[in-house]
């Protein structure tokens, strides 16, 4: 592949992650500018219950800033909040305002209050701040400074267009008195949801259009590159010349029999090679930078330094063979960065010459598409938050039919071993360690 053609594919490549990003962000806001409004074009929460025994509840400051939106959106609204708050109680009307955050604090200075400071919906819970004091405030009806009210008996609703400033909400009794008692939702309109999601989502899809045609052009191969042109006629046929195998030698050999329940604690057994393996990477980056710096200038990869990392890579290998990359082999993997006298190994030529302006866009912009196979196979994210890859859902199933049968699937193996040396190619192009481009592959 020229490398014009893997910058190609490499553009198509994050043109077709940010379509799919578009196309989804888009979707969404479509379907949120449909389907989840009421009547009146709000998007509103579950009921919210407050109750306080203070004489008000507030919000914490909300500080708002639409001194952009006028760039693209104009004197037009850009989005109204609708309080919508209910009293069972007939002899309490309620009150329900939106003002400055100064005359708020004003207005409640020395006043026994609430401050709302966190709000969970699912499952319903609500943390507040108590603000103490000793005095009983005025009756907010008789007060000036809001910029949005309601109130009186039932159900009340307040709407009110956002502008720019710092605004706390307030729920008390219309009267000032203490003891504060209702329930509500909180909605919020905004009249250009709709039309982005549209424009995301079609913009999205042309961008998915070009991504693939990049892709297609990327990938297709020259007429005549297959099987042996037509010959013309009276010419001597010429032999295609055999490419040149990836500079990567991979070795994973499948030791039986292996234990069925040894899988169960080998992420305990290899913990030396889990700290060990720590600091080789981090001794691993470092020379990878000073490699880069080196490479850029003298087109040079430092020998000892190429050594150390494919060593490293080796030690990483041998740890994931024996553990869960693959569960090939319970002999137990030697501490040393040399190569032979264990199932699994690699090893790769030193290159005596690199192409210098390559290792500024290899790494990253030329192995991209590649990054994106390899999120499908190990997954990415940690904790609860992980998304599984391929590669470790096919070796769990190993594990288990292991577990239950003895026998570790063949078929499996083989696909798990290709998974990992698609990796360690990625792994060795993207170190710098060769100019050639890794295949789209699992075979040798």
């Amino acid at each position: 592949m020229s490398a014009g053609k893997i910058v190609l594919l490499a553009f198509g490549a994050i043109f077709l992650v940010v379509a799919i990003g578009l196309i989804f962000s888009g979707g969404m806001l479509t379907w949120i500018g449909q389907a989840l409004q009421d009547d009146e074009g709000f998007v509103s929460t579950d009921t919210i219950n407050l109750e306080q025994a203070s004489y008000a509840i507030t919000t914490q400051p909300a500080d708002i800033s639409l001194d952009w939106a006028w760039i693209w959106w104009g004197d037009r609204e850009f989005a109204t909040i609708k309080i919508e708050g209910k009293n069972d109680n007939p002899s309490k009307e309620i009150f329900i305002g939106i003002a400055d955050e100064s005359d708020v604090r004003d207005y409640l200075l020395h006043v026994n209050y609430d401050e709302i400071r966190e709000l969970s919906l699912y499952p319903e819970e609500v943390t507040y701040r108590n603000h103490p004091g000793t005095s009983a405030p005025e009756a907010p009806t008789d007060q000036t400074f809001w910029v949005a009210r309601e109130s009186g008996p039932g159900t009340q609703t307040l709407k009110w267009e956002m502008e720019t400033g710092s605004w706390v909400l307030v729920l008390m009794n219309a009267d000032g008195s203490a003891g504060v008692d209702l329930e509500g939702t909180v909605g919020a309109h905004f009249p250009w949801v709709f039309g982005l999601g549209l424009g995301l989502l079609i913009g999205g899809i042309v961008l998915l259009i070009i991504a693939v045609v990049m892709i297609v052009l990327a990938t297709r191969r020259p007429p005549g590159s297959g099987e042996a042109a037509k010959a013309t006629p009276g010419a001597e046929a010429k032999p295609p010349e055999a490419k040149p195998p990836f500079p990567l030698t991979f070795k994973g050999e499948l030791t039986e029999p292996i234990s069925q329940w040894l899988w169960l604690v080998k992420w305990f057994l290899l913990i030396p090679h889990y700290i060990v393996l720590f600091f080789l990477w981090i001794a691993f980056v470092a020379l990878w930078i000073l490699s880069f710096f080196a490479i850029l200038f003298t087109s040079k990869y430092p020998r000892s330094f190429f050594d150390f990392n494919v060593g490293v890579l080796r030690w990483t290998w041998r740890v994931g063979f024996y553990g869960y990359l693959a569960l090939g082999t319970d002999k137990y993997p030697p501490f040393t960065l040399k190569a032979g006298g264990y199932p699994a190994d690699l090893d790769i030529p030193y290159p005596e010459r690199l192409t210098s302006g390559l290792v500024l866009v290899k790494w990253w912009l030329l192995a991209f598409p590649h990054y994106i196979v390899m999120l499908f196979f190990w997954g990415f994210g940690a904790g609860w938050g992980r998304w599984f890859g391929l590669c470790f859902l096919l070796v769990l199933y190993a594990a288990i039919v292991l577990l239950f049968t003895g026998k570790y699937p063949k078929d499996i193996f083989n696909l798990v071993l290709g998974m990992n040396r698609w990796g360690f190619r990625v792994a060795m192009y993207s170190s710098l360690m060769t100019d050639r481009y890794p295949p789209f592959r699992l075979g040798e």
